[in-house]
């Protein structure tokens, strides 16, 4: 989308670009789908979704499914993030 397109122009990885009005949260897996359907009750939360799942196998490791297929480890931002501009 958008986002990619900008941050592939600028060289920016989009996965450290401050973000706006997102929020991630962590929660037993069986609340999860409740707690979707409260955050879709508001206006801001109507594009709310589960986008994840948390193994015991590999604690402290945060991976992402690619589009593709293939797993990439998600590592600390390291460096200052970039400043907003608001």
């Amino acid at each position: 989308g958008d986002v990619q397109a900008a941050c592939d122009l600028l060289g920016f990885d989009p996965l450290y670009v401050a973000n706006e009005g997102v929020f991630v949260a962590l929660m037993d897996e069986r609340e999860a789908d409740h707690a979707v359907q409260i955050l879709k009750g508001f206006e801001y939360g109507k594009n709310a979704a589960a986008i994840g799942r948390v193994f015991r196998e590999q604690p402290g490791r945060v991976t992402l499914r690619t589009r593709l297929g293939t797993c990439r480890i998600i590592d600390s931002l390291s460096g200052e993030q970039l400043p907003r501009i608001c």
